[in-house]
Order: C-alpha cells, then sequence, then structure tokens
C-alpha cells in the first residue's frame, strides 16, 4: 500500500549523521558500525531504496535547528543565525537530492496530484523520486518575518514553534510558558502565508493559546497519546478532542519511548520490553474511539529521528517495516477504507483543503 509519512528529519540524518541516504541501508550501517558518537550507530532503518521498498513515496521532511541560551542542558546552536545557517544548508541537501532525481518537493496541490498519479500508476517504483513537503520542526531558526518570508518562497510549507524545551517563539516538550507577543507575531505571519501550524512538541500551555485560536490549518505530524503512554510530549484526550475540531490529522510516531509507558532510554530494549508494531494499534484505537472515525489519524513515523533499532518496535528493521501495519489493522477489523485513510489517504484529504 502507498504510505504517505508526515515526519521524517532526513536533512538532519544527511548532514548531522553525515549518512547518504541515497545508499543501501546495509552500506549506510556498515560505514558507520565502528563509530560511538550517536547511540543509534549502525543501527538506523531510513533509507532511500527502503522507503521505495516499502512504497513511502511521499513524507513531510523537515528542517531543524534548536537555538539554546548559555547554560542549557539541551544541545543546539548558539546563536539564531547559525541555526538559519543550518537550516540553509539543510535545504541546499534537499535541493541536491532534487537535482539527482531522489526527491521531488511538492508546494501545491497540482504538484501533490501529479506525484501520486506518478507512484500510484507506476508499474516499478524503484527509480522514481520520492515526494517531500518542506517543515520546519521549532521555529528558533526564523531570524525575522522576512526569513519566514524567504523560507515560504523556498518551499516551506508547515512549521512547528517548538521542539524541546524554551524556545524562541515558543516553549516545548518538557517546559511549560505561555506562547510570548513574539510567538504569536509568528503565527500571525504564518496565518497570511497559509503556513500549516504543527501542533506537535507545544507545551501544554502554548498548545492551548495556539491551537484554537490559530486562523489557518494544524495538524500533528508525529504525536501518540498521553491516556496510554503518560507524559508531557503525548496528548492528553481534551488537546485530542481539540484537534478533531480543527478538524487536524494526526500522525502516529514509531519511537518505542512514545509508544509504551516507562522506557528508559539506554537501559530499555524493544526486546525487554516485548514492544512490537502492533503496540501502535492501541494508539491507533484510542484516538479513533475518541473521535468516532479514523479520518483524524495518518502516520509521521519520526524514524531515525536520533534513534534507530535500539529503540523501535522489535519487529521493525526498516521503514519498510511499516508495511506490516495494514495487515495489523485488517486484524484489528478496520475497513480497507480507514487503513487506506490512515496509510496515506487522510493526510492528502487534509492538504486538499488547507491548499485549496
Amino acid at each position: 500500500m502507498f504510505i504517505f509519512d508526515a515526519h521524517l528529519d532526513l536533512s538532519m540524518n544527511a548532514l548531522e549523521w553525515n549518512r547518504d541516504l541515497t545508499q543501501p541501508l546495509d552500506q549506510i550501517r556498515d560505514r558507520e558500525k565502528q563509530l560511538t558518537d550517536k547511540p543509534d550507530r549502525g543501527r538506523g532503518v531510513v533509507s532511500f531504496p527502503e522507503m521505495r521498498k516499502g512504497s513511502i513515496g511521499l513524507c513531510v521532511a523537515t528542517q531543524i535547528a534548536r537555538f539554546v541560551k548559555p547554560g542549557s542542558a539541551i544541545p543546539g546552536w548558539h546563536s539564531q543565525a547559525q541555526a538559519w545557517a543550518q537550516t540553509q544548508g539543510q535545504l541546499a541537501w534537499y535541493q541536491a537530492m532534487e537535482l539527482a532525481g531522489e526527491m521531488k518537493q511538492i508546494r501545491t496541490l497540482p504538484e501533490l496530484r501529479k506525484h501520486l498519479t506518478l507512484w500510484q500508476s507506476a508499474s516499478d517504483t524503484s527509480q522514481l523520486p520520492i515526494g517531500y513537503i518542506l517543515s520546519l520542526e521549532g521555529a528558533d531558526s526564523i531570524l525575522s518575518i522576512d526569513h519566514l518570508q524567504q523560507a515560504h518562497a523556498d518551499g516551506l510549507r508547515a512549521v512547528g514553534p517548538a521542539h524541546y524545551g524554551p524556545g524562541v517563539y515558543a516553549y516545548g516538550t518538557d517546559s511549560d510558558e505561555p506562547i510570548s507577543e513574539k510567538g504569536r507575531q509568528l503565527l500571525r505571519a504564518m496565518e497570511a502565508l497559509g503556513i500549516i501550524l504543527d501542533a506537535t512538541h507545544l507545551c501544554d500551555s502554548a498548545f492551548w493559546d495556539a491551537v484554537p485560536t490559530y486562523d489557518g490549518p494544524v495538524w500533528a505530524s508525529h504525536n501518540l497519546v498521553r491516556a496510554l503512554t503518560p507524559h508531557n510530549r503525548q496528548f492528553s484526550d481534551e488537546q485530542l478532542k481539540l484537534l478533531f475540531e480543527r478538524e487536524a490529522v494526526i500522525g502516529m510516531a514509531f519511537d518505542a519511548w512514545m509508544m509504551v509507558p516507562g522506557w528508559q532510554r539506554g537501559v530499555t530494549t524493544p526486546q525487554s520490553s516485548g514492544l512490537y508494531i502492533k503496540k501502535i494499534v492501541e494508539h491507533i484505537d484510542h484516538i479513533c474511539q475518541l473521535a468516532g472515525t479514523s479520518k483524524h489519524l495518518g502516520i509521521g513515523s519520526d524514524l531515525d529521528g536520533a534513534f534507530g533499532t535500539e529503540q523501535t518496535p522489535s519487529d521493525l528493521n526498516s521503514i519498510a517495516d511499516l508495511q506490516i501495519l495494514p495487515d495489523l489493522l485488517r486484524i484489528r477489523g478496520y475497513s480497507e477504507a480507514d487503513i487506506e485513510g490512515i496509510m496515506w489517504k487522510n493526510w492528502v484529504v487534509f492538504l486538499e483543503k488547507a491548499w485549496a
């Protein structure tokens, strides 16, 4: 089945992890197996060949560069200008992938429809470009509204104002403050440009400031359910209900610590926790029961978002293994229309409305 994955940190992997995503996955792993600078070395699950193998022909691909103040326990760039420069390097990599025929940026509805037709009518997708919609995870790199306008002209179509901790425009995961006036100015500028607000990572106070009042499209690219995995990174039922009212789609993330409660990074393993892909169906079920429909569900895997197989379900060795999910949903009683919606179509319906 065709898959639309609404959250992949591809350029981060290319520029910070130094992974050549055009290569086969085993070669990427082999080249870094002696490295110890990051816990997921030799354990990545994403490459362009694996995406094509898994029919992941369309994704939301991020730029990401956090700014941190002196004394921060969270890593990041020491100035907003450095963060901006990092995102521009990431943009340059995406553009290089386009020139190489590996990727195709999607900015408009006609481009989206053309790309879907290309993939869904092809008898062989092994050489097709992977479509990507450009998103910014954490807005710290936006130096000014002029920079936001430039980014939009370069194809930026979604922005999550916050990531982890205190941000320039909003506070994110593991912190909590209302949105500042500077943050509200950013939201107004995003509205004017028609940029999608990504509610993922917004702290609770910022969520309740932004989502009810944002006069533009809202989605949550990669989030799970707080009732099942208690943590401020996940959405409460009250937050989920508001997202339903805003006609949002919520992408299911496959980061193990988000899927099961009590996960300890570097201690818990997929095997010791008994984690398999089927666990995500519990989060899907919860949202479907709460909403009374499956139309708010999608995939936002976040795979290789600074973790690899040490922090994914035991039966996920490659991003292509997302293809296990449709059968799991069939077993749980989901209709083919529901499954098609969750795997790709709900995101497309969202964009049809948002970009109309």
